[in-house]
């Protein structure tokens, strides 16, 4: 019986990717934003976020607000988009934002502090929800 995955991939020969300079590893930094795009009664959801949290076991809050639940989320994008934005910037190292479309549209000065420091930005999804079903 075949397995329906690809466990193989390229095997013992991979390809030659011929990096500039000769160079044999290549890295990417990526930042996610994600902060205004998880699920809360705020935005017409009927729950508060539980997927993606630091909270073990965090359960959604149906028809009321998670105010821990929206701390976390928010310190990100109150505190450390600008810390991640500030170290970057000084090391001059070129980032891709995986934005979800409707954090980014409630964070307009984070999303022109992107612009400005000339970060690509690439779409994570409109918003947080479960493709499971």
């Amino acid at each position: 019986m075949r397995y329906e995955r690809d466990m193989r991939g390229y095997g013992a020969n991979p390809p030659d990717p011929k990096w500039p300079g000769g160079a044999h590893v290549a890295v990417q930094f990526v930042v996610n934003y994600e902060e205004g795009g998880e699920n809360c009664v705020l935005h017409g959801d009927k729950a508060s976020e539980a997927f993606l949290s630091e909270i073990v076991g965090a359960a959604p809050w149906p028809g009321q607000r998670h105010w821990n639940m929206e701390s976390i989320y928010e310190y990100g994008a109150r505190a450390g988009f600008w810390r991640l934005l500030r170290l970057f910037s000084e090391a001059q190292v070129p980032i891709t934002c995986y934005g979800v479309a409707t954090a980014l549209a409630r964070s307009p000065d984070q999303v022109a502090a992107m612009q400005e420091a000339g970060w690509e930005i690439a779409s994570h999804g409109l918003k947080w929800i479960d493709y499971r079903d």
